[in-house]
């Protein structure tokens, strides 16, 4: 290979790294902004809020269902992007959006803090980026973004959703346990509960919710970044750093749940998918995982997984889908606080 076709291939990857995803976010601007008054659906609007962290104020994307009427209440799905990523671009990839004007939510896609919207992190406590660096309330900015389409939309507050993938996930993770009095349901996706920065130092954890919550678990066992077995990632520059198993998260939820210990589990996808499932937990809670065979670091959906599922095993798997026909059979008492 010359040394010019070297260089092309280095200012690609440089392009498709640093300016592609800034682009992304420039087109945030290019959408239409939420309007205060009549708003129609199906659309995806833009909303840059009086939130602020550290003089930066917060945005975020909210999907309006098909057929929206005001004057019915809607459940909201609040589906958290991952590291080095931003909502528009996290809309795209999940189809949840096309989802919920099939079924009738409303989507919420926070923006996480990053560097003119690119390298966006997440703060979950003990992971990652300049968001824990500089430990930015992502929490608090969640719980304002959620209150703050409610005044603008129809919500009802008892079917308040949670979903997030890699650094999201672990976010996911963080507010069901901190405000688990305002969701009915969530979804972790390729993440965990907690680790440590390096092998010396001290493993950090969620804290314990204050009640139960439903909640479903994807995960693969090929994932390079947030292994399923925990320990270091073998993937990323972030290699000393150290994560929780998926074991871990699960024995952490049905304890809290209060499940039972053992799960009932079921082969799927011609034995590419494991389901298991626990149950009798309390306040009708439960926990579910999907382990999801030789699948690497992705949002598990149709398109994504056909380049490590060669004999096409895992066709017509999708994230969303199987998420959403689990969240949506809770909802959250009204005095659950």
């Amino acid at each position: 290979m010359g040394i010019k076709t070297l260089r092309m291939k280095f200012y690609q990857s440089m392009f498709c790294l640093l300016i592609m995803p800034f682009l992304s976010q420039l087109c945030s601007g290019c959408m239409a902004h939420l309007p205060q008054g009549k708003i129609s659906g199906p659309k995806t609007y833009f909303r840059k809020t009086d939130i602020r962290t550290n003089g930066i104020r917060r945005n975020y994307l909210v999907h309006v269902p098909k057929d929206y009427n005001p004057e019915k209440p809607y459940p909201v799905v609040v589906v958290i992007h991952g590291a080095f990523s931003n909502a528009k671009e996290f809309e795209k990839q999940t189809g949840f959006s096309a989802l919920a004007d099939r079924e009738g939510f409303i989507v919420l896609y926070p923006n996480g803090i990053g560097i003119l919207g690119i390298m966006q992190h997440w703060n979950a406590g003990f992971c990652c980026g300049k968001a824990a660096k500089e430990n930015i309330d992502d929490i608090g900015f969640l719980e304002k973004a959620i209150n703050d389409v409610s005044a603008h939309l129809n919500v009802d507050r008892t079917r308040t959703y949670i979903v997030g993938f890699s650094n999201g996930g672990m976010l996911a993770y963080r507010f069901a346990a901190e405000k688990s009095y305002m969701v009915a349901a969530v979804a972790a996706v390729a993440a965990t509960i907690g680790g440590k920065s390096s092998a010396d130092s001290p493993e950090l954890c969620i804290p314990d919710p204050v009640v139960p919550v439903p909640l479903i678990i994807l995960h693969g066992s090929k994932d390079e970044s947030i292994p399923y077995e925990g320990g270091s990632s073998t993937k990323h520059m972030s290699a000393a750093r150290e994560y929780m198993s998926v074991a871990d998260s699960v024995d952490f939820w049905i304890r809290h749940n209060g499940c039972q210990r053992e799960p009932a589990q079921k082969n799927l996808y011609d034995e590419n998918v494991l389901h298991e499932w626990w149950g009798k937990c309390r306040n009708n809670s439960a926990v579910e995982l999907y382990s999801i065979k030789n699948c690497p670091h992705i949002w598990p959906d149709k398109y994504s997984m056909a380049a490590f599922d060669k004999k096409n095993a895992l066709k017509g798997f999708d994230a969303a889908e199987i998420i959403w026909s689990f969240l949506k059979n809770y909802q959250r008492a009204v005095d659950a606080k």
